[in-house]
């Protein structure tokens, strides 16, 4: 036995080694495999949850589209149609107008004139004013709601990486989203007076060398709302119409309390200040700019299409006088924000 072992005890060692390197590169394979599945699971695990993340995520998204479509938009639109009804009411010079027809001394020449005049000015500008105010607020709604669903995407790629689901790590909650909505009504509430005012000038200043008895066709109604449109747009600073949209600080009409201290009350303070000051931004670019552009053309070639067909195609391409013309823009301008454009171009 001992000679054998003498002989063979190399061998004995090779195999050994041999015998124990490959146990030990067979229990590190063994290892790294079941790490690989593990891993493997984990990830499965995670592709699962982000997954179920982002379809929550989707239909949460949707559900403030669609409650911006079907509730928010609308009531905007209901609540400044009445709004801007209250404001310039035409049914005053209307009547006067119609009173003056019942004998030779009702109103002089003069008053008659005057009358036409404003009525003449004030009825362009309720069209007009109509037209602006239905395109921005509809773009400005979806800025909103954009606005929420990118917050939600951030919020929730950067703090649900574990296993929480979207309803426990609300970070945008409910009452935040629907102050961030209840600032569409800012131009109702807060920024209607001024631009009526800023309106009526531009319209002025367009107007004020047109008389009741020069013929308008298609083409010169046309340049004429894109000419009002553009003084408008250009009076005052370059973004003088934000103002109209919204407020300058995002806390003011008591909409966020600053008499609030609490951590949870300051938190959404800064996040819904945070909404807001987006909003600004995406209001001041560039890009936004050349929407409302487009946007606007596109509504005055609808508008002007509109007043051909309710004039008369051949009516109005040959011509009529401008006081033959204004009961039709004051028809218009009723009717613009009970039946917005919106449908088929927004």
């Amino acid at each position: 036995m001992w000679q054998f072992w003498r002989r063979h005890k190399k061998k004995v060692y090779v195999t050994l080694g041999a015998l124990g390197s490959g146990y030990l590169l067979y229990k590190l394979y063994d290892a790294h495999r079941r790490r690989l599945s593990d891993l493997e699971k984990q990830l499965a695990v995670e592709r699962g949850h982000d997954e179920l993340i982002k379809a929550q995520m989707q239909a949460h998204f949707e559900s403030i589209q669609r409650i911006a479509d079907s509730t928010t938009f609308p009531h905007v639109m209901q609540y400044l149609d009445s709004r801007v009804a209250e404001n310039l009411d035409l049914t005053h010079f209307t009547e006067r107008l119609i009173q003056g027809k019942g004998g030779p001394n009702t109103l002089t020449t003069a008053e008659k004139l005057e009358l036409w005049d404003r009525l003449k000015i004030l009825s362009f500008t309720k069209m007009l004013l109509s037209l602006w105010a239905m395109t921005m607020l509809s773009l400005y709604v979806r800025v909103q709601v954009n606005i929420l669903g990118r917050h939600l995407y951030i919020d929730t790629a950067r703090d649900l990486g574990t296993s929480h689901l979207l309803e426990e790590a609300d970070l945008i909650d409910r009452n935040e989203e629907q102050q961030f909505l209840a600032y569409a009504d800012h131009l109702s509430n807060f920024g209607l007076p001024a631009l009526i005012s800023i309106t009526e000038a531009a319209t002025s200043e367009v107007l004020k060398g047109k008389q009741l008895k020069d013929f308008f066709n298609a083409r010169i109604l046309h340049e004429t709302i894109v000419q009002i449109l553009d003084t408008f747009m250009s009076m005052g600073s370059p973004h003088h119409w934000v103002g109209y949209l919204m407020p300058e600080d995002s806390r003011v009409h008591d909409l966020v309390s600053p008499s609030s201290s609490s951590d949870s009350d300051l938190s959404r303070a800064t996040k819904f200040e945070q909404l807001m000051g987006e909003t600004r931004a995406v209001l001041l670019s560039a890009e936004f700019g050349n929407i409302i552009e487009i946007s606007l053309k596109t509504l005055v070639n609808e508008l002007s299409q509109d007043i051909s067909s309710r004039c008369g195609e051949s009516n109005l391409s040959s011509g009529m006088p401008l006081a033959k013309l204004l009961p039709r823009i004051a028809q218009i301008g009723q009717q613009l924000l009970k039946e917005p454009y919106r449908s088929r171009n927004m």
